[in-house]
């Protein structure tokens, strides 16, 4: 005979006393509780339900079994019951006070007794920042029975409540410096708006600090962040006061509770995050807050240092994706999962993703809110910037959204942030680890004495610099060489946004072209270089407005572009492609689409490159879906087009392919087939980009790189350069744009400067 497990002193075993107990003769056990319903079958368990009432300790609970099922049996059932979370043993409660609160606690998942003993053990300091008061929330605390401590007995607190109107007041820094000193918690509250604030808990040795939570708002509020800045002030705007006492009550009692559940040992993901409260529909939501591993207060602000200082290392990376939007590390699905923490209207880095409303659904144009590599100090740029949004593209919604995702990153780790490496030299200080900008920027030297009034035609994408200055002393960033397996230098305005500040920064300008993201350091860099390729060989086409053969689209057997066809043609649209390869020799194509029905044609270009044909294809095409929102309400007087720019809005006036042969295939030259570019699948990315390598090595060119990736953000985003290069931009210094076109039989001569396309190719 088993002996029954002794119960401790004066405890009972019952069902746990959340949950309400009904038998249902000959059907079941039913246990309700607030949240559910749980039904126990069978005989056996129904007659041992009625002796589980909470007044017999265990061992009676077994004899009195003993007389319906053998005593093994009833105590496998007591403990399965147990396990099951269903049983508790707790001392008799004569207060229904007292029961209440163990039933709570039991719900929670925690023993009543234990957690009730804990809050009564717990004492709390209440504190107030700024104009927030402190009494109502000490009031409040005292109220939930909580034992409260003076300001000068703080210390002992296992817990402070700080109450504060704005979560990015200066003076929470102090307060969660001095409890991350004393390795003390404590927990925010804002309760003076239409939205009520808690949390995180802060102070865990392991996670985020106040910094790093003031590090993501900040960047929530550009406008307001701009206006302290031109007005020479810190901290945040005071907003008006916005609360009834109702909400402000509700919001104050509800900290409360969390601080009680806390001291009584409740624990739950929730904790970490800042959970707010809307008081006009009473939703609330949970914004993720974590550490950011470079934190200038918590973390290790060397990080971005010493990884832009290391050797970039890549290692065999078998492909997870070789769908048709590209060879990738991860698939979309894998990526979102991984990385779409970053997403949040409060916390994250992408207030959203949404997408385009404008048009058919099949376009896939999503756009992931503020795009921080369209601005540059000043109202204008700020107006551009919040007009301006990084956008995805892709055969499927999933796709589009992962693509808008990654942009917004790249952008973000692109900006200057402060923990870079900078090294302040002139040019000839530096001797041979230097890389010289006109070798990567190719302005013409008549570019430079032209650069005024150019600049005041032209939007700032397409601004040429000062001259470069080669005895003036400026700051330089280390980027490594895959080629040589070496660090060079480059400056640093040439490699980040944000660098107004920096004096390099009227010699140089820093645009997106070869910066990527990806699933792995491989992933990124393989794409940073293709958009390099695929860049270079649309500068060659555009300017020299050389013939290009078209592309016999149906000979790709794809459904999708089928489909895509036909989505346009309903648009009274006609899709066209072109082959742009270059010397290079890895597949580049263009795609355009131009109305049919209408004096002006609204043409669009988009562009693809890969190893692979058909993502090349399809990469061209995407970009086509993702430009035609804003010119799809365009109306025959020349209106209803939603572009800012002007160029590219007269573009859309006035540009008809007839009068633009180079954009219409060579009626000489046979359509391009796939077969005609020729590709071998390779199963590791490492092997795309020692392809890469060779490409590269084969041109006489040099392939570097600048790792990007933000400790925080985790995402790979890596800047790659290709010294020689043509970017897309009007850059029309000797080289490559003339003497490529020649090599490949496209000219039979370069194509005198002044005959280069007056229209700069806008993107």
């Amino acid at each position: 005979m088993t002996v029954p497990a002794p119960s401790a002193p004066h405890t009972y075993l019952g069902f746990k006393p959340h949950l309400r107990v009904e038998a249902v003769p000959g059907e079941a056990v039913y246990l309700i509780s607030d949240q559910r319903v749980t039904a126990l079958r069978g005989e056996q368990v129904a007659r041992l339900a009625a002796l589980l009432d909470g007044t017999r300790r265990r061992e009676s609970v077994l004899r009195k079994a003993a007389d319906l099922m053998p005593t093994e049996q009833a105590d496998r059932l007591v403990d399965r019951l147990c396990g099951a979370g269903l049983l508790a043993e707790r001392p008799a409660c004569a207060a229904p006070e007292a029961a209440a609160e163990h039933a709570y606690w039991e719900a929670a998942g925690l023993a009543g007794d234990g957690a009730a003993d804990r809050l009564r053990a717990a004492a709390v300091h209440v504190a107030a920042v700024g104009r927030a008061d402190a009494g109502e929330l000490l009031r409040a605390a005292e109220d939930a029975g909580l034992h409260t401590l003076p300001a000068a007995r703080a210390a002992e607190a296992d817990l402070t409540l700080v109450h504060c109107e704005d979560y990015l007041d200066p003076a929470l820094k102090a307060v969660d410096a001095e409890h991350r000193a004393a390795g003390r918690r404590w927990l925010p509250v804002k309760t003076g708006g239409t939205q009520t604030w808690i949390g995180p808990f802060f102070g865990a040795a392991e996670g985020p600090c106040w910094s790093c939570l003031a590090d993501r708002l900040w960047r929530g509020r550009p406008v307001e962040a701009h206006v302290q800045r031109m007005l020479h002030r810190s901290g945040p705007l005071p907003r008006p006061s916005c609360a009834l006492p109702a909400s402000r009550l509700a919001g104050l009692h509800l900290a409360v509770l969390e601080a009680v559940k806390w001291l009584g040992g409740h624990r739950h993901a929730g904790q970490e995050q800042l959970w707010t409260l809307d008081g006009l529909d009473l939703t609330g939501e949970r914004h993720p807050v974590r550490r950011r591993p470079q934190c200038f207060a918590c973390g290790d602000p060397g990080l971005m240092d010493r990884q832009v200082h290391s050797p970039v290392v890549l290692v065999p990376r078998p492909k997870q994706d070789v769908a048709g939007g590209g060879h990738r590390a991860l698939t979309p699905q894998q990526m979102l999962e991984r990385h779409g923490h970053l997403v949040d209207p409060l916390t994250g880095l992408v207030k959203e993703i949404r997408r385009d409303p404008r048009g058919p659904a099949f376009l896939n144009s999503f756009h992931a809110g503020h795009n921080p590599a369209a601005g540059t100090p000043g109202l204008g740029a700020l107006r551009r910037g919040l007009r301006s949004t990084s956008s995805g593209k892709g055969a499927t919604p999933l796709q589009a959204r992962v693509g808008a995702l990654g942009e917004a990153m790249e952008r973000h780790c692109g900006h200057l942030q402060g923990d870079e490496p900078i090294r302040r030299a002139c040019l000839r200080e530096l001797g041979e680890d230097a890389v010289h900008p006109d070798s990567v920027q190719l302005y013409d030297p008549r570019q430079y004495r032209d650069r005024h009034r150019w600049n005041a035609g032209h939007s700032h994408f397409h601004h040429v610099a000062d001259p470069f200055e080669e005895n003036a002393e400026i700051e330089w960033t280390p980027v490594w060489s895959l080629t040589a397996r070496r660090h060079r230098l480059l400056p640093t305005a040439l490699l980040y946004y944000g660098t107004a500040q920096l004096a390099g920064a009227r010699y140089c300008h820093a645009h997106s072209n070869g910066t990527a993201a990806g699933g792995s350091l491989e992933d990124a860099v393989l794409q940073g270089f293709l958009e390099l390729v695929e860049r270079d060989a649309v500068a060659l086409w555009w300017y020299n407005r050389t013939r290009r053969p078209g592309l016999d689209l149906d000979s790709f057997a794809d459904p999708w572009i089928g489909e895509l066809r036909g989505v346009h043609a309903s648009l009274h649209r006609e899709v066209w492609a072109l082959d742009l390869t270059s010397d290079l020799g890895i597949p580049v194509f263009a795609a355009l689409s131009r109305r049919t029905d209408k004096p002006a044609e609204d043409i669009v270009l988009g562009f693809g490159c890969h190893f692979d044909p058909l993502v090349a294809l399809r990469r061209a095409l995407a970009e086509t879906n993702q430009l035609l929102p804003p010119v799809l309400g365009a109306r025959p007087d020349g209106t209803g087009y939603a572009l800012g720019d002007p160029q590219t809005l007269d573009w859309m006036r006035t540009a008809r392919a007839e009068d633009h042969p180079y954009l219409l295939p060579d009626a000489a030259t046979r359509p391009v087939r796939p077969a005609d570019h020729p590709y071998v699948p390779r199963a590791d990315l490492l092997e795309d980009v020692a392809a890469a390598e060779d490409v590269v090595a084969r041109a006489g060119l040099e392939l570097l790189v600048l790792d990007q990736t933000r400790p925080d953000v985790g995402l790979p985003v890596v800047r790659v350069i290709v010294p020689g290069l043509r970017p897309h931009f009007a850059r029309f210094a000797p080289g490559r744009l003339f003497d490529v076109p020649v090599r490949l039989g496209r000219a039979a001569a370069p194509t005198p400067y002044e005959n280069l396309n007056p229209v700069p190719l806008f993107l």
